[in-house]
């Protein structure tokens, strides 16, 4: 299956300013079923120089530097992948003592997972949450990934297009949420239970709630499996519909586009995305 994805996003200002650095994530990371066949990046007004480089958690990011003034920043990203299809459950974990929860990692493993086990934002409540969703599911590990994503599908969801992840606990409590907020909430239910996970910006194809906006789901570090994506705004892993964008311990960090500008004007932004197969 081919997917092009066209990605824009036009900041208008109504007064000139100077455009400081820019961080963009808007560059696929790959999956092993799914290869870069395309991209292109159109920025107006031109950059001066664009640096594209690898981060610390192994997302492509893209430095962009302006010169002068402007009273707009327009960006676009078309991007063309080629996405095989792919049983994101097919695996066997081992060891074998992977199968039930809370996870212990191994010595050689647990070092490199810290970041992704961080418990920030994990109250007795989610705590309480998490093991009853356990308990239901006899403790093993996939059955509880997939039990988590059933029980936050059920949900009201909410479209949110700007602000931060709410604490998980909120989500909970309020049964109602974005995708970041539910991905958010799914990451700290796992980390209660020692599993860890980071959260995915991205797209989604073949979901009309989604096609016209970014994504995101969570990803979860499983012994003898690796990385696997679980979607709990779908209710689904992550099969080949998914073109992931940017990955990391910290929701904040895969901000498509982040920067700032000098000079006193109030913008406005638009944001558009198109998916087709």
């Amino acid at each position: 299956m081919h997917l092009s994805v066209q990605h824009q996003l036009r900041y208008e200002y109504d007064r000139p300013v100077i455009l400081q650095p820019h961080l963009l994530y808007l560059y696929p990371r790959t999956y092993p079923y799914q290869r870069l066949l395309r991209y292109e990046l159109t920025i107006d007004p031109m950059p001066s120089k664009v640096v594209r480089n690898v981060d610390v958690e192994g997302n492509v990011q893209q430095l962009i530097y302006f010169s002068g003034p402007t009273n707009h920043l327009h960006i676009r990203a078309e991007i063309g992948v080629e996405s095989e299809p792919f049983n994101s459950l097919d695996f066997v974990l081992f060891p074998f003592d992977a199968q039930r929860v809370p996870l212990n990692y191994s010595p050689q493993v647990r070092p490199l997972l810290e970041t992704y086990l961080n418990r920030e934002g994990i109250t007795p409540t989610i705590d309480g949450w998490a093991t009853q969703l356990a308990a239901g599911v006899n403790w093993q590990t996939v059955p509880f990934l997939i039990a988590l994503n059933n029980a936050i599908r059920q949900f009201t969801y909410a479209v949110r297009e700007e602000g931060a992840p709410y604490p998980p606990e909120q989500t909970l409590l309020e049964r109602r949420g974005s995708c970041r907020d539910y991905s958010t909430l799914f990451m700290a239910a796992c980390r209660s239970l020692g599993i860890a996970a980071r959260f995915v910006s991205g797209y989604l194809f073949g979901s009309a709630q989604q096609e016209h906006q970014l994504h995101a789901w969570a990803e979860v570090y499983l012994p003898g499996a690796g990385w696997r994506g679980f979607d709990p705004t779908e209710n689904s892993v992550v099969v080949n519909n998914h073109v992931l964008l940017a990955s990391s311990a910290r929701a904040e960090l895969t901000a498509p586009v982040s920067g700032t500008f000098t000079g006193k004007a109030n913008s406005v932004l638009e944001a558009h995305v198109s998916i087709k197969s």
